[in-house]
């Protein structure tokens, strides 16, 4: 008869505590351990030579305290953090607090971004402990439906001090604007969120305005932009990056009237192919991208007029959706080739809002306005570390002097 006869039941909580995790919280325990003491040897050392009257040392080691669990991606890590005394009668007491474990952290950062984007998802509050119970084991504690609370709260009152940040020393040579709708649920419209994001003198993109607008209405985003200069925001971006159909371009026009324009191939693909029949779809949708897929601007115009001799009889009104922004949607050649991957389309807004609108379907009960807004902030904020820098940053210091750019290529200088 075989020994092993018995087979364990798998935990109930549906997590793994396999053997290789065991190793790996092991090693992070003692490699935080590590990173404390080294820390707490710097500051003793910065002390060593204080004594007191009676010779004694001012600064000497003084026990530990309570050990705590630091909730994390791979489970709970037992952590214990040394204490210190200062035997000196000063009000200057010094104590120990290690940078790598500030006072009263229970949850890592991985976890805390893990906990907004799980609701993002569409896990609703009320499943949240048993979710992360499934994802970092049965120990996950103080991770509830208050906890998702709390943090909506802190979502929107870091939205609000951010809307008020400022933006004096800063300078955005691209901007990418879009008005994004999702309906959260018991509202009576569909919510528009007006977003702008730019792009930095050193080719760093990042979420530059956001704010609750009312249909995409010129007198909406004027004010966002009007709000972005009163923040410091004087020098001028050189180029908008957006879909034709928004308020935005005549509140542009107003407020920073050298920027130029160049319209959302994204956007304008799909309007154009929905005036069409679906039979004729993925064929004009090849004839669409040879125009702003072409090397040169000659052979975009050359790919252009194929399109409306080609198209334009039988679906006029499709064309006319081209042709109308036609000098709008060739604007980005006019500037550096390493640049018209990012400046063709608003896509990164667009993508970043897929989830948003994700989440406010599967939202159990009502979500508010203040909550929607707060959410697609925080997704937003989340979102911008993974945004990529603009290619051919070597090219930003050029655009900023005005030099000349022809089919992505920087023309010579005559001399003077």
């Amino acid at each position: 008869m075989r020994e092993n006869t018995i087979s364990p039941l798998p935990d109930p909580s549906g997590f793994s505590s396999d053997a290789f995790t065991a190793v790996i919280r092991d090693g992070a325990r003692k490699l935080i351990e590590q990173a404390i003491h080294a820390e707490l040897a710097t500051l003793m050392s910065a002390f060593s030579g204080e004594r007191l009257m009676d010779g004694r040392a001012r600064l000497v080691r003084h026990g530990h305290l309570p050990e705590r669990d630091v909730m994390t991606g791979i489970g709970p890590i037992p952590v214990k953090v040394p204490r210190v005394r200062d035997r000196g009668h000063g009000d200057d007491k010094i104590t120990f607090t290690p940078s790598l474990l500030p006072r009263y952290l229970r949850k890592a950062k991985s976890v805390e971004e893990l906990l907004p984007w799980l609701y993002l998802k569409g896990v609703s509050t009320g499943d949240f402990t048993e979710a992360l119970a499934a994802l970092l084991g049965p120990n996950a504690k103080g991770l509830s439906a208050k906890t998702i609370t709390r943090l909506k709260a802190d979502w929107w009152q870091g939205y609000e001090t951010w809307q008020k940040r400022d933006l004096g020393s800063r300078r955005f040579l691209y901007i990418w604007a879009d008005g994004v709708y999702f309906k959260p649920r018991m509202a009576e419209e569909k919510q528009c969120v007006l977003v702008i994001v730019g792009a930095d003198e050193y080719g760093r993109k990042e979420l530059l305005a956001m704010t609750d607008g009312f249909r995409e209405s010129t007198q909406s985003w004027r004010e966002l932009l009007l709000d972005l200069k009163r923040r410091g925001l004087k020098q001028e971006p050189k180029l908008a990056i957006g879909d034709g159909a928004l308020g935005f371009w005549t509140a542009l026009r107003e407020v920073f009237a050298t920027t130029r324009e160049q319209r959302c191939w994204v956007h304008k693909t799909m309007n154009v192919l929905n005036a069409m029949p679906q039979s004729m779809q993925a064929k004009a949708k090849g004839h669409l991208h040879d125009i702003w897929q072409a090397e040169t601007k000659a052979g975009a115009n050359t790919a252009f007029a194929f399109f409306v001799e080609t198209y334009g009889v039988k679906w006029d009104k499709a064309v006319a959706k081209l042709v109308k922004d036609r000098d709008a949607l060739l604007t980005f050649y006019d500037y550096p080739a390493e640049h018209w991957k990012h400046i063709r389309t608003s896509n990164p807004i667009e993508s970043t809002f897929a989830t948003v609108r994700h989440r406010t379907k599967r939202t159990k009960g009502c979500l508010s306005r203040e909550t929607g807004l707060a959410m697609a902030f925080k997704l937003m904020m989340s979102a911008q570390k993974q945004w990529r820098k603009l290619d051919g940053q070597n090219r930003l210091p050029e655009i900023i002097q005005g030099i000349e750019f022809r089919d992505g290529i920087r023309q010579l200088q005559a001399a003077a």
